[in-house]
């Protein structure tokens, strides 16, 4: 197979990385910036292209979409017409889904929107424990996603990234990413209230957190906290029920509790592989079987595990959180 993965940045790099891991065939690339162009031939030897169309003349079979969130559907609309399998990172802005879910179907290509915590060993772990009840019914939890935005990217002015953007600012960007999992985990929400605001001093025109309550169909009742505040990256969770806790940290551990005997069990997080430059925390591997999952999809060895339906469905759940905040009013999900 031959991937095109459209835009160089540091997910972008990462993809690539991910690619040659699993030795998925010829990679080349295309970036509209001369400097990341020429950074990427030289570190990864793959050829690159600074016009889109003279990059889709190769006849990529696949298209690796990792542009800052609000051009993912320009460049996904682009691949669905051409019937190319694409995949895009995680998204915030919607507009042109609907078109794109419109064109997709009934079509035989693999339409693939990230949802790179499933691939988490902990997330898959905890999702594993609440299925099989170990503690019980899950009754509420308390999570807490923070790291500070100049911490993101150390090796560039986070000034002038995506992420101080209103439209694409960190925060908001992390509110639907962690929904991911969370519902994958818990269900669907039903109602959610939010405040959000900027808080900072940071050089940025956005909200730099988010605090959501949320009740999920099933009847659990939650609390979410996503800053880009905190000095220390945290993803700290905390599930409660009337026989036990789960408590998972992120980079560390999962501890489970059982009220009847009155003991924890430990799951330690393995050791995974860490870029330079990143949070000790962020591991390579999930971003590994992301694309193992997508490379299946499209081999039709399994179906890929998550919709664009359904990322319609996480955004409009950050959609109504901040209506929410703005109204002052808990807002209802369908």
């Amino acid at each position: 197979m031959k991937f095109l993965v459209v835009g160089l940045g540091s997910m972008g790099k990462r993809r690539l990385r991910n690619l040659q891991y699993l030795k998925a065939g010829e990679i080349i690339g295309f970036d509209l910036r001369k400097d990341r162009r020429m950074e990427v031939e030289e570190k990864y030897k793959i050829r690159t292209f600074g016009n889109f169309e003279k990059a889709m003349a190769e006849n990529p079979d696949a298209l690796v979409i990792s542009t800052p969130p609000d051009r993912h559907m320009k460049y996904a609309i682009i691949a669905a017409q051409r019937n190319k399998h694409f995949f895009t990172e995680a998204s915030i802005v919607d507009e042109g889904m609907e078109k794109l879910i419109k064109i997709c179907k009934g079509k035989k290509i693999v339409a693939a929107p990230s949802c790179t915590m499933r691939f988490h060993p902990s997330i898959k772990l905890l999702k594993d424990l609440i299925d099989k009840k170990v503690i019980g019914k899950i009754l509420t939890f308390t999570y807490h996603s923070g790291q500070y935005l100049p911490d993101w990217h150390p090796w560039e002015d986070y000034r002038k990234f995506y992420v101080s953007r209103r439209a694409t600012g960190a925060a908001r960007e992390i509110v639907p990413f962690e929904l991911v999992w969370l519902t994958w985990v818990l269900g669907d929400i039903s109602a959610v209230s939010c405040f959000k605001g900027k808080l900072t001093k940071l050089e940025a025109d956005i909200d730099d957190a988010y605090q959501l309550i949320m009740r999920f169909k099933s009847g659990v009742l939650g609390h979410m906290l996503v800053d880009v505040i905190s000095r220390i990256p945290y993803r700290t969770c905390k599930f409660f029920s009337e026989d036990g806790i789960i408590v998972w940290e992120w980079g560390e551990k999962t501890r489970v509790y059982t009220a009847n005997n009155k003991s924890w069990k430990e799951y330690v997080e393995k050791k995974g592989t860490v870029v330079e430059g990143y949070s000790d925390k962020t591991k390579e591997e999930p971003y590994i079987e992301e694309m193992r999952s997508f490379i299946d999809a499209i081999k039709g060895k399994k179906k890929y595990p998550y919709t664009f339906k359904d990322d319609k469905r996480i955004l409009n759940t950050l959609y109504a959180a901040e209506r929410s905040s703005d109204r002052n009013a808990c807002m209802k999900l369908r």
